[in-house]
């Protein structure tokens, strides 16, 4: 047992080794060189408590017997508690004044109120009495919580004074996106500060301790009340179970709510302190899920290590990848705390609707307490577990295409935050040169490992880009458009401002069809450069030319082209291209650009200026067991996961002068034509136009 156990000697003092006695009844001690102390304060960074062999090292290397090696870091361990112990019992002093004195104050105050109308006092002795009972019940109660709050954190997280994460900065493919001027299609800035009131501290401070001790008793139950879904290979919560082991009232107060849960665990192929770094901040969280996270500002940082972590003030707005489901917005406390030295927690908890952030509150969605588990597995990658609960009322506004995904906990679940998140870390891990890319396969064209982390970095904006182009408005942006509201095409208009997109306006076309093949059988149809020519409008009925291709995943699906298409006269005129797969779907996402701009680009310029308008096809499964179309009957000989969805978005610059309604209607009829004329092609090609 340590002698911080046993209540030895608290003077630590770390020049002293263990006593020995030389003659009976007398005891020497020896003073340690200056030396050999450094040496012991390292050891113990690294190890508290070390085992039999590491004192036998020590002991070698500095020139002491183990039995002083021993009772030094038993001292030493005394001492560091000692210290934790005093700096507790400060913080608790000093709470404990604050209250007595804020109890004072009340007292005196209701002594001296005055009724303003007759000039009296206000309550009588008796009155005054109550409340001062009241008072002092309330009294009791926060020095409870206090109490409770100080003891969780003392057995969670062990005795540091300070939770506070390192810092760490990191050289990211993945930069963070600009800070755009406030607007109501950006009403969140990061350079906005809410202002918490000191009053509403405590609060938030409550929640969140509140849901990080659900979160972890969810990580560590299993049956009951984690079971297996009937009809798929997830985890969800039983409602029953968990009703009984965490009592709460619903926040939505429809018929029609439901909830979600899901629990998801894999590895990933990035350290975890780089990935904690990610989940605090806002951009870098939202451009590691693209296809995910449509907006994320953090409006406050409300503490920054003092209880114990970080406490952030948030708000999200999650998507799928198609304009016929509304998107999700949330105001959440996320709280991240390191639990140990090779484990994170991050937990996301829906706090109260700030209003001056929002016209309208966001009444569709609640979060409960979700979030990931970071382990570090010291080589690079780490293992998450993440679990999603949410109470939602989103049914009626979800296209009937998607609501078997969206219903099925398979759109927003923990599976989809693993798999994005999989394959964006291995994305990074190519772009860092981890895994070179085979020199043969870009023919010569990108020569640097630089020219092809700055290609990436251009192509991961395109990807942001399309995934933010496809939250469109569920109203037309114009009324003499509603002749094409029924044909399955959502089409809205917009200026284009600010760095990197071309200057005018942009018209952009979307639309989601059902397809009876499966996600993986699609994919393949789409990369299968042989087939390209029967669906793609830019082909011209040609094969194409892949110029070069820069891998950016083990799997020959996900990699950036450069593509040469067949258009007379456009000789310089090529396309950006990437193509991404995962375990629930793929996307094919690309932008034409000029020669001059790709040879740019791959020489250094800034990717952040160079114009891009991206268009592209997004593929899912469809959230059924077989392949029977939405709202038929199921047939017997369907085979489960064998049908799909499919989103197809286009987008074309308008011109740069001002619109007249003529051109309007003359370019919402372009792009109208070409989305409805390819996915004619694609069902042709696909042996399924009926």
């Amino acid at each position: 047992m340590d002698l911080a156990d046993d209540g030895g000697n608290e003077s630590g003092d770390e020049g002293m080794a263990a006593p020995s006695s030389s003659r009976k009844g007398k005891k020497t001690y020896h003073r340690h060189s200056t030396q050999q102390i450094q040496q012991l304060e390292a050891a113990y960074k690294e190890c508290p408590h070390p085992d039999k062999n590491q004192r036998e090292q020590l002991s070698q290397e500095l020139g002491l017997d183990q039995k002083q090696i021993k009772f030094w870091f038993q001292n030493k361990r005394t001492q560091v508690k000692a210290q934790n112990e005093k700096a507790n019992n400060s913080t608790l002093r000093s709470e404990n004044e604050r209250i007595h004195y804020e109890n004072l104050a009340m007292q005196e105050a209701l002594k001296n109120i005055i009724c303003p109308n007759c000039n009296s006092l206000g309550l009588g002795e008796e009155e005054t009495h109550r409340n001062l009972q009241r008072l002092r019940m309330e009294n009791a109660r926060l020095k409870e919580e206090h109490e409770r709050t100080m003891n969780f954190f003392s057995n969670y997280m062990g005795n540091s004074s300070s939770g506070a994460l390192p810092r760490v900065e990191v050289t990211n493919p993945l930069e963070p996106e600009q800070v755009q001027p406030f607007n109501p299609e950006n009403p969140i800035s990061t350079d906005w500060s809410y202002g918490t009131h000191e009053r509403d501290k405590p609060r938030i401070v409550e929640k969140a301790i509140s849901a990080m001790e659900e979160f972890l008793e969810l990580l560590r139950v299993n049956e009951p009340v984690w079971i297996k879904a009937p009809t798929e290979d997830r985890l969800l919560l039983h409602r029953d179970s968990y009703d009984k082991l965490f009592p709460k009232p619903s926040q939505i107060k429809t018929t029609s709510a439901r909830y979600e849960s899901s629990r998801e665990s894999g590895e990933v192929a990035m350290a975890a302190i780089h990935l904690v770094e990610m989940m605090l901040d806002a951009n870098k969280w939202k451009d590691m899920f693209p296809n995910i996270v449509n907006r994320a500002r953090t409006i406050e940082v409300v503490d920054a290590g003092s209880f114990g972590g970080l406490l952030h003030l948030m708000y999200q707005k999650l998507h799928i990848l198609s304009p016929l489901v509304a998107p999700r917005e949330l105001f959440v406390i996320r709280y991240c705390r390191q639990l140990n030295p090779n484990t994170w927690m991050v937990v996301d908890v829906s706090h109260e609707f700030i209003k001056e952030f929002l016209d309208t509150p966001p009444t569709r969605s609640w979060k409960l307490p979700s979030g990931c588990l970071i382990e570090d597995l010291a080589n690079g990658k780490s293992k998450i577990t993440w679990i999603e609960h949410v109470q939602v009322d989103d049914k009626a506004l979800t296209h009937r295409l998607f609501r078997e995904l969206v219903c099925g906990c398979q759109a927003y679940g923990a599976k989809r935050w693993i798999a994005t998140l999989q394959r964006m870390c291995e994305r990074f891990a190519f772009s860092m040169g981890l895994t070179i890319t085979n020199r043969n396969e870009l023919e010569g064209v990108i020569d640097s490992i630089e020219g092809r982390r700055n290609l990436m970095r251009l192509s991961h904006r395109m990807i942001k880009d399309f995934s933010e182009a496809l939250s469109m408005s569920e109203k037309l942006e114009f009324p003499h458009l509603s002749e094409f509201k029924n044909s399955g095409v959502r089409v809205s208009l917009r200026r284009s401002v600010g760095i990197g997109t071309p200057e005018g306006f942009i018209v952009s076309a979307s639309t989601s069809i059902w397809l009876p093949v499966s996600s993986v059988d699609l994919f393949k149809f789409f990369k299968d450069e042989k087939k390209r020519s029967e669906w793609d409008v830019l082909a011209s009925g040609n094969p194409i030319n892949a110029v070069a291709r820069i891998s950016t995943g083990t799997d020959p699906g996900n990699c950036i082209s450069i593509i040469q298409p067949f258009i007379p006269k456009e000789s310089n005129m090529l396309m950006l291209e990437e193509t991404s797969v995962d375990s629930l779907g793929g996307a094919l996402i690309y932008a034409p650009m000029d020669l001059a701009a790709i040879v740019a680009v791959i020489n250094g310029e800034d990717t952040e200026r160079t114009p891009i308008l991206p268009s592209g096809y997004v593929i899912s499964g469809d959230g059924r067991p077989d392949r029977s179309a939405p709202g038929a009957a199921s047939s017997s000989k369907s085979t489960p996961g064998s049908s799909s969805l499919l989103t197809a978005t286009f987008q074309i610059l308008v011109c740069h002068n001002q619109l007249s309604k003529e051109l309007n209607m003359e370019s919402v009829a372009t792009i109208h034509a070409l989305i409805s004329s390819t996915i004619q092609k694609i069902k042709t090609a696909l042996d399924c136009a009926d």
